[in-house]
């Protein structure tokens, strides 16, 4: 099994900044991809930015340039650095593992909320 643990969340004005942080421990798996996903209330979960292990990342148009993520591989843990916040940027943040096995995980979800 794989137990992500996530940190960060909370209350911020518009232009502020957040960085959650997600700690993955597994028992018989490798960790491949490791990122964050993110679903606002009535609307589907949509990827954020993942990062492999070899350190390909990936992100949404949409955070592209204004959040960053980071990974160590040696402590399997995984951050998302967010910079200039938009109201829009309100959801429930996700840590996501994908393992060598083809299996997902997912953490249990941090609320981020960007309002004045």
């Amino acid at each position: 099994q794989v137990q992500l643990v996530e940190s960060g969340g909370g209350l911020v004005q518009p232009g502020g900044s957040l960085r959650l942080s997600c700690a993955a421990s597994a028992s018989f798996f490798s960790i491949n991809t490791m990122g964050w996903y993110r679903q606002a209330p009535g609307k589907q979960r949509d990827l954020v930015a993942t990062v492999t292990r070899g350190g390909t990342i990936k992100y949404a148009d949409s955070v592209k340039g204004r959040f960053t993520i980071s990974r160590d591989n040696a402590k399997n843990t995984v951050h998302l650095q967010m910079n200039s916040l938009k109201p829009e940027d309100t959801a429930v943040y996700y840590c996501y593992v994908l393992v060598d096995a083809g299996r997902n995980f997912w953490g249990p979800g941090t609320q981020v909320t960007v309002s004045s």
